[in-house]
C-alpha cells in the first residue's frame, strides 16, 4: 500500500480509479515520472520482445522501424543504441527527421514522398536484417521482401486500418485483401523469418513479463533509456489528445491524466 507502481492491463485504463491484479504492477525506479511510467511498459516491453526475443538483434545488423517517431519506434530506437553499431532505417513524415536523426536513426525516410523500399536499398542493397512491421497490408508483404536472408519481419499491428477520422471501408477492405500471406514450403526456400507479436495476448505470461520488465527498469536506471514523452493532456481533453495523434504530429508518446497536470502540481505543494 502506498508504493509507486505501473500497471499493465489490456483495456480500462481511462479513469481515475482502476482494479488490476498484483502480478501486473509493477515497482516504478527511483527518480521516475508518473507520465515516464505510463509511456514504460507497453511501448518498452513491446520494441524489447520483438528486437530481442524475435528479433534476435546483434551488433553490426540493420533494422527498418516503421512510424519511427511514435511510441513503440521511440522506444525500439533507444533499445537499438544499446547494441553496438546497428544501422536505423526509421520512416516518418519529414518535420520529424532532425528529431529522429538526434535520437539515432541514421536514415530517415519521408514515407509520404518516397518508396521507403527503394531508399532502403539505395542504402543497403541487400536489404536489412529486422524489419518491425505495425502496419499491415502491402506493407508486410515489402518488408518480407527486403529481409536479407536471415533476416526477420516481426508484425504487431494493422495501422493501414486506420484510414482517418471516419470508416473507409473500401481502404480497410483493400488492406485486409492485400493481407501478407506465406507457407511454411515457401518459407523455407526463403531463409527467412515471420513472426507476429501482441502484448495483449500474453497476460498469462506473468514470470516472463517481469523478467523483461526487470531488464527495462535496469536500462533506464543506468540512463540508456527514457521514455520521450510528446505531450500530456488530462482527460477532459481526450478528443483533442486523439487528434493529436490521428493528425500524426506526435514524437514520442501521447499521456493522459485525471486532471490537468498544473493542478496536480499545485496538489503536490498543498
Amino acid at each position: 500500500v502506498g508504493d509507486k507502481v505501473m500497471v499493465l492491463a489490456r483495456s480500462g485504463l481511462w479513469q481515475e480509479v482502476v482494479n488490476v491484479p498484483a502480478s501486473h504492477t509493477f515497482p516504478m525506479p527511483e527518480g521516475m515520472s508518473f507520465e515516464e511510467a505510463a509511456a514504460l511498459l507497453v511501448n518498452y516491453i513491446t520494441a524489447y520482445m520483438i528486437l530481442f526475443d524475435f528479433g534476435n538483434l546483434r551488433p553490426n545488423q540493420s533494422v527498418l522501424i516503421h512510424m519511427a517517431a511514435g511510441g513503440v519506434g521511440t522506444a525500439a530506437i533507444q533499445l537499438c543504441k544499446t547494441v553496438e553499431n546497428v544501422t536505423i532505417f526509421g520512416t516518418a513524415s519529414a518535420s520529424k527527421h532532425e528529431s529522429l536523426k538526434e535520437s539515432g536513426v541514421a536514415h530517415p525516410i519521408d514515407y509520404r514522398t518516397m518508396d521507403y523500399a527503394e531508399e532502403v536499398r539505395k542504402i543497403s542493397p541487400k536489404g536489412v536484417d529486422i524489419v518491425l512491421d505495425p502496419l499491415g497490408g502491402s506493407d508486410t508483404s515489402k518488408a518480407f521482401n527486403l529481409l536479407k536472408p536471415m533476416g526477420k519481419l516481426i508484425t504487431y499491428g494493422v495501422a493501414n486500418l486506420l484510414t482517418g477520422q471516419k470508416k473507409n471501408l473500401m481502404a480497410m477492405a483493400k488492406t485486409w485483401w492485400n493481407q501478407f500471406s506465406i507457407t511454411a514450403l515457401q518459407l523455407l526456400h526463403q531463409n527467412k523469418a515471420v513472426c507476429g507479436y501482441h502484448l495483449g495476448y500474453m497476460d498469462e505470461e506473468v514470470e516472463l513479463l517481469r523478467s523483461i520488465v526487470a531488464k527495462l527498469v535496469n536500462l533506464y536506471s543506468q540512463g540508456k533509456i527514457k521514455p520521450k514523452i510528446d505531450s500530456v493532456w488530462p482527460f477532459d481533453q481526450v478528443a483533442e489528445a486523439m487528434k493529436q495523434m490521428q493528425e500524426k504530429k506526435n514524437v514520442g508518446k501521447v499521456i493522459l491524466v485525471p486532471e490537468a497536470p498544473k493542478e496536480e502540481s499545485k496538489k503536490a505543494e498543498n
